[in-house]
């Protein structure tokens, strides 16, 4: 028996313990995710750290570790257990509406044409330059609340609403002070280059953010004040164009940045392309990705991070994700919350991923779970269920997990626990079990 040490949560007796990853496995490609791992009758053990310390079959950990030793138990039986979603894609921060241009949309508008009539992004900034850093965190705090109970222990988290150093850093400060007062993982990521600001050209504004823009970052970053994580760029027509993405993207790097951005997505503008060259870590949206951009990042296991929700409400062409996952790409998935396409759930976010990108649960499991975390450069600790790991788990009231995913719209109803570090966040006790229903 594991002596008498103190442990913080023992999760025992599951009929499914889906672990996603048994090997230390950095990401999964398509054969990987083919057939996850899961142990049927197991239980597992989260140490005071907030790290896994054992996971295995309910009768040996029953064996190895007293039940005293436990800050907390519970009884997983009839029950699946699964790591903490990753939503590799959101763009949280931020002030002003936006249900008015939804009503646009179904009326006929397109992303550009809303856009240039000075909604859209543009619409987002006036209001986000408005409003007061204390605004902003209130309402981010909410939005990862919900994110939190829908599934989500890690998320990738824009700034890109401010498009000017002042509100850029406002925004940065925001997700400063929620990775200081709240439990979910936040991977921050500067997109000061979300949109070209009013007033500049698109040269003009790349050149503010080499010359100002990131070396004010690089300062704050060394002195501690925020960790930013990723650096993005909006890689389109009428935005920023390949060249300017480029300078601002190995700019980024040079500060140590990762490489996480947006490209082909209205237009085929050879983003993948770009992006492997210069080695980053994944690439958002890819709707109009070519053939070479996809054997490019297959090559430079360069993460795609497929938005089915955008594609959906902006009624844009599917992400190739058959196409992708075929030729060895690495596919994780994102909600791309924000005020364009607001969802906070990435058990919808896979269920649209199956039904309109064709990929199968499985492979939408391993997209939201290890191959997000590998997008956002935490795989190592994150995104499965293994010895080491930090202990960020789901606790779902169904027999077969495949529910999650199966259950349109349902995660409210089926989700029971959300756990991160081993602390209970989130617990719904008026879950029914639905195994019967």
């Amino acid at each position: 028996m594991a002596g008498r040490q103190r442990h913080r949560l023992l999760l025992e007796n599951a009929e499914q313990l889906v672990l996603v990853c048994g090997r230390r496995e950095p990401y999964l490609r398509r054969d990987g995710a083919a057939s996850l791992g899961v142990l049927r009758a197991a239980s597992l053990v989260v140490g005071l750290d907030g790290c896994i310390k054992a996971v295995g079959q309910a009768d040996v950990i029953r064996s190895q570790f007293s039940e005293a030793t436990f800050e907390r138990i519970i009884d997983c039986s009839g029950k699946c257990v699964l790591p903490g979603l990753v939503d590799a894609h959101t763009h949280p921060v931020w002030a002003g509406d936006r249900v008015h241009e939804f009503a646009m949309k179904l009326a006929g508008a397109s992303y550009m044409e809303i856009h240039q009539a000075g909604g859209g992004i543009h619409f987002t900034v006036e209001h986000t330059r408005k409003a007061t850093e204390d605004e902003l965190f209130t309402s981010f705090q909410h939005r990862l609340e919900r994110m939190l109970r829908a599934g989500s222990t890690l998320v990738e988290c824009k700034s890109g609403y401010g498009l000017d150093l002042e509100t850029e850093l406002k925004m940065l400060r925001v997700m400063e002070r929620a990775k200081k007062s709240m439990d979910i993982g936040i991977s921050s990521t500067y997109c000061g280059a979300h949109g070209v600001p009013k007033g500049k050209t698109a040269t003009e504004a790349t050149d503010d953010i080499i010359n100002n823009h990131l070396p004010k970052l690089k300062e704050l970053r060394r002195s501690g004040q925020i960790h930013v994580n990723n650096i993005d760029v909006f890689c389109e027509k009428g935005v920023f164009d390949l060249e300017s993405t480029r300078r601002i993207l190995q700019a980024g790097k040079d500060i140590g940045l990762q490489i996480n951005f947006h490209g082909d997505e209205l237009h085929p503008m050879k983003s993948a392309e770009l992006g492997a060259e210069l080695g980053a870590r994944a690439i958002s949206h890819l709707e109009e990705v070519t053939d070479e951009g996809i054997v490019a990042m297959a090559r430079a296991k360069c993460a795609a991070v497929l938005l089915p929700t955008t594609a959906y409400m902006l009624r844009l062409k599917q992400p190739q994700a058959r196409k992708m996952l075929e030729e060895g790409v690495i596919v994780a998935l994102g909600s791309d919350f924000n005020p364009n396409a607001y969802c906070f759930s990435m058990p919808m976010v896979m269920h649209l991923a199956c039904v309109n990108m064709k990929m199968s649960m499985n492979e939408a499991l391993a997209a939201a779970t290890i191959n997000a975390a590998y997008a956002l450069g935490k795989s190592d600790t994150h995104g499965s269920l293994e010895v080491g790991k930090q202990g960020d788990l789901l606790i779902i009231n169904s027999s077969r997990w495949e529910h999650l995913i199966y259950q349109f719209g349902g995660h409210e109803a089926l989700i029971n626990y959300v756990i991160v570090k081993g602390k209970v966040m989130y617990e719904n006790e008026r879950c029914e079990t639905m195994s019967s229903y």
